[in-house]
């Protein structure tokens, strides 16, 4: 439908300038985007109730002929209520709307009429407040709801796409080829509009929907899939031997499997492809990535290119700078640290030795994609917690080299069919083994009236020398703010429960360098106890931490609580995870307790995709993903069917500029510049 894509909604009669402006609110500005605009859900009219067996609280569809004038008062507000009366041969029931002048205009007594709403029953009896209704020979369907927005309602929005819909050619182009479509049984485009918006059963509106979410979930692959393929060109850093069983041979414990493996896939793409490595690492925290990328990086080191290894925090990158630093100490290598917080005259000398080609791996903040750091000859590029840098932030540092090879490392465990989507554009390699001399951390369930017990706890691990985080409630709008639940928090434990012991706080307003040096302060053992809110989910390594206490742990998802966690277990030390909950809803009880019963991040982000929806792996949309019409990530199975059919379209036609596909790639094109994306070529 490419034309009306680019047809104004003002080419309906009736609609102007200030209509036109109303559906832009919607984010509709075309009669292709006004069809592509899905009703939020239905009202099913078509099983039709005798008045005699309305019970209150259910919605239902009645056919009833109004029985009284419609009657309009004012309450003392100047609320304007309109009242009638309707019957048919079991009954009858009282209609009440509040402020539409005009419904008394658009009844007529003695007429017959579909009406559906809700019915409640007071001192006056039964009766439906608001009803929308229908006339008799167009009532009796399912009605679409629509989002809505000032000065327009549903109502009007479903007259506009009636009228749009009538604008569709006898034909309309399918952007799927016809023999895809009818091996995976998808019904035509023009069928699913119709039927999306104006059903005349259920099973229309299945088919509709499962023709149309597949579609999307088609073009977002093909989409991402692009993108993967859309190489930076030839790379410039040839890598011709593999050094990683060297590498292993240095380290004083042995690689997992898993590990293993993704070393290998990791050498194989530098090795043998042309092409840069664009690949994700994704492991469970403790499942032992910082040596897969250590690995690497010697390889790369050793065939006489640099690396470069970028973190998000200060803190961080000096971690890795000591962790790398301890791992390469038996080695040729030479090795460096570049952060903001260097003496100028320090930042100085290492960007001098990495432009001359004197340091082989550079640890590092932002401070690595500033124009005044350059690189002798960059080959490979290491990106910590992939989902804190942008897009751009990661093409600077890229763009430091000769098409250099990229690593980005993840500990956010992702279900496998929605990892496909949102990492479309890398190769992904899954660490899916904790080293064995990792202890799985103990996770509790309890109430708050166990809360004078679990500080003793604390205080127990603390006397014998460890560490213990405690995590504030996650506040929600209209509550206090975290800067005063963390700091009133940790007020109240200082003077109370924890008054001879040390404790430290921090939150999302705490300023970065503060925020800094009190995480600083607490790897270093200065403090005990840290009370925090989620701002240490993705933070400092404390091997000496070995309790961890969530408040409030319904407001979390699993994927969340499963990161917070991670914080502790990374030691010698057997650790602790207790959640505080007063919850009594038997779900969120069962899902609180699906954390208690494993620690594989993986079996947890599949059950959290189930219960919660993708928000949890998504954040503040951080993902990139264009904005979906009607797909929805937690429909694993619609996931999976793009993935066929994806598939298929590439092995027929190769190559999504194949003529056959241009309507598809139309779409691509489409979807990918709503998401803020360039058009892909």
């Amino acid at each position: 439908m490419p034309s009306l894509f680019k047809t104004p909604i003002t080419a309906l009669s009736g609609y102007g300038p200030k209509r036109a402006g109303q559906f832009e609110k919607l984010g509709v500005n075309s009669l292709g985007e006004l069809l592509k605009f899905y009703p939020r859900a239905y009202e099913d009219w078509t099983t039709v109730e005798k008045i005699n067996n309305l019970r209150e609280g259910g919605s239902y569809c009645i056919r009833a002929t109004i029985g009284a004038y419609v009657r309009d008062s004012s309450n003392w507000g100047g609320t304007i209520i309109s009242k009638t009366k309707v019957y048919d041969d079991t009954g009858t029931l009282n209609l009440v709307w509040f402020n539409n002048r005009y419904i008394s205009q658009m009844l007529v007594y003695g007429k017959e009429y579909f009406f559906f709403g809700k019915l409640t029953v007071d001192k006056y009896g039964a009766q439906m407040i608001s009803p929308a209704f229908a006339d008799v020979t167009k009532g009796a369907v399912i009605h679409p709801v629509y989002r809505t927005t000032a000065g327009l309602s549903s109502k009007v929005i479903s007259n506009a796409v009636e009228r749009a819909l009538e604008l569709l050619p006898e034909e309309v182009h399918d952007p799927i080829p016809e023999q895809i479509r009818l091996k995976y049984g998808l019904c035509g485009l023009k069928q699913a509009l119709h039927d999306i918006h104006f059903p005349k059963t259920r099973h229309a509106l299945e088919e509709a929907r499962k023709r149309l979410v597949t579609e999307e979930l088609l073009t977002l692959n093909l989409g991402m899939r692009s993108l993967k393929g859309h190489s930076r060109g030839i790379s410039g850093v040839k890598i011709r031997e593999d050094h990683s069983d060297e590498f292993a041979s240095l380290l004083p414990f042995e690689l997992t499997y898993a590990q293993k493996r993704a070393i290998a896939d990791c050498v194989g793409d530098v090795i043998r492809k042309p092409f840069p490595m664009n690949r994700l690492i994704q492991g469970d925290v403790g499942s032992g990535k910082t040596a897969v990328a250590a690995s690497l990086c010697y390889t790369v080191a050793k065939n006489g290119f640099q690396a470069a290894f970028m973190a998000p925090t200060e803190i961080l990158a000096r971690q890795h700078y000591e962790t790398f630093s301890k791992l390469l100490e038996n080695t040729s290598l030479r090795i460096a640290l570049l952060t903001g917080s260097l003496k100028e005259s320090e930042k100085k000398q290492v960007r001098q030795q990495l432009a001359d080609g004197e340091i082989d791996l550079v640890i590092g903040t932002h401070a690595l994609i500033t124009d005044k750091t350059e690189f002798f000859n960059l080959g490979l590029a290491v990106t910590d917690e992939q989902h804190r840098f942008g897009v751009a932030q990661r093409a600077k540092l890229l763009g430091k080299g000769e098409n250099p090879h990229l690593m980005v490392m993840s500990a956010t465990p992702i279900p496998r069919t929605l990892g496909l989507i949102i990492f479309g554009d890398l190769d992904i390699s899954v660490i899916d083994e904790l080293p064995p001399s990792r202890k799985p951390v103990k996770t509790v369930l309890r109430s708050s009236a166990d809360r004078k017990n679990i500080y003793r706890f604390i205080k127990q691990e603390i006397a014998a020398g460890r560490q213990a985080y405690i995590v504030c409630p996650l506040i929600e709008e209209g509550e206090l703010d975290d800067v005063a639940s963390a700091e009133e928090y940790a007020a109240e434990l200082m003077l109370r429960d924890f008054s001879d012991i040390p404790v430290a706080v921090v939150h999302g307003k705490t300023k970065s360098d503060e925020k800094e040096r009190v995480m600083a302060d607490f790897a270093a053992n200065r403090y005990p106890l840290l009370v925090a809110t989620t701002v240490i989910e993705v933070g400092v390594d404390v091997p000496n931490a070995s309790v961890m206490v969530i408040e409030n742990a319904e407001r979390f998802g699993l994927s969340q609580l499963h990161q917070l966690r991670g914080r502790v277990g990374r030691g010698e030390f057997q650790s602790y995870c207790v959640l505080i909950s007063d919850a009594k809803n038997e779900l969120t009880t069962n899902r609180l307790e699906i954390l208690c019963s494993t620690n594989d991040g993986f079996k947890i982000a599949d059950e959290d995709l189930k219960m919660r929806g993708p928000g949890d792996f998504f954040g503040e949309r951080q993902h990139g993903l264009p904005q979906m019409s009607i797909a929805d990530f937690a429909d694993t199975k619609n996931l999976e069917l793009s993935q066929r059919i994806a598939d298929d379209i590439l092995f027929i036609y190769k190559d999504l500029r194949h003529d056959e596909l241009r309507l598809l790639k139309a779409e691509v094109d489409r979807l990918f510049s709503r998401g803020g994306h360039n058009t892909l070529n």
